[in-house]
């Protein structure tokens, strides 16, 4: 595609209940950033742009996104949406899930030089999102995963730049990859799956933790006991919108301006006042991924 922007993927309404946009919640006195985010999903009963996506997060006090590609054109428009507006900063990476159909079409090394390419980019400021889910793959397509993975760990490290990881029912294949080939400096477990055995082994080796709105499920336990364990400085949190709406909007479309709602349940959980934790995870942010005025 000539034109990125024209690029859009539009969310599966089948079978889910209520897909009205929830209510803007009390903003933040303190602004925070969303650290993963999918905006080039259409979700809703109506529809957001990418402007109104950002202009809802700014007015409750979400004042950047890290946006996320998973193949070349999510990627390419991640890339563009962080040229086009200064509230935006991209991942780019070929997702694991799609790594093997990459592999099986024999495009799998175009698909990794042209996410070479759009790293370059002053605005792209992460690889990502890139990993290894056992959940979605068959074992056919494992090594594909395994091959593509690494691949994103090198540009990472080329580029100067961090990188975010999806772990799906992969954890000890994750942590031992990222042993064997050296993490990138900023190594970011995007929504963070595992329980408080790995965040201390995540926490110990460096490594940064974000926490989506799933942290709020009631039957997600294992991430409010790695979140407990977890230094504030080693903290960042996101939406993965569409997707992971936080309760009590669970099943709803989510965006950057709910962010909040999983912020204040994080200060609740850890026991920390609500400015003093936006302020660490602001500066978790800019820690890793650099300032979003540049």
């Amino acid at each position: 595609m000539s034109d990125p922007s024209g690029y859009v993927r539009t969310r599966s309404q089948d079978g889910r209940g209520d897909v009205r946009w929830p209510a803007l919640p009390e903003p933040l006195r303190v602004p925070v950033y969303d650290n993963h985010a999918h905006l080039e999903i259409e979700d809703g009963d109506e529809p957001l742009t990418l402007a109104e996506q950002l202009e809802r997060a700014a007015a409750v006090g979400v004042v950047g996104v890290v946006q996320a590609g998973g193949d070349i054109e999510s990627s390419r428009w991640s890339a563009w949406a962080a040229a086009s507006d200064p509230r935006v900063l991209a991942a780019v990476a070929i997702h694991p899930n799609e790594a093997p159909a990459y592999r099986e079409a024999g495009r799998l090394d175009e698909a990794i030089a042209v996410i070479d390419e759009l790293a370059s980019q002053p605005r792209v400021r992460a690889i990502g999102e890139t990993g290894l889910d056992f959940f979605r793959t068959d074992e056919a397509g494992l090594p594909a995963q395994f091959e593509s993975f690494e691949a994103h760990i090198a540009l990472a490290k080329k580029h100067g730049v961090a990188m975010q990881i999806h772990d799906r029912d992969a954890h000890d294949a994750v942590l031992e990859t990222l042993r064997r080939v050296e993490a990138p400096d900023r190594t970011v477990f995007h929504c963070f799956s595992g329980d408080e055995a790995m965040a201390r082994v995540a926490a110990d080796r460096g490594y940064y933790l974000s926490f989506a709105g799933n942290v709020t499920f009631k039957n997600a336990q294992n991430l409010r006991d790695a979140l407990a364990v977890t230094p504030l400085e080693r903290i960042l949190v996101e939406t993965d919108a569409p997707f992971l709406t936080p309760t009590p909007h669970r099943g709803r479309p989510n965006a950057p301006y709910l962010i909040p709602v999983t912020v204040r349940f994080l200060a609740d959980e850890l026991g920390v006042g609500i400015d003093e934790l936006c302020a660490q995870l602001a500066a978790n942010t800019l820690a890793v991924y650099g300032s979003f005025a540049d």
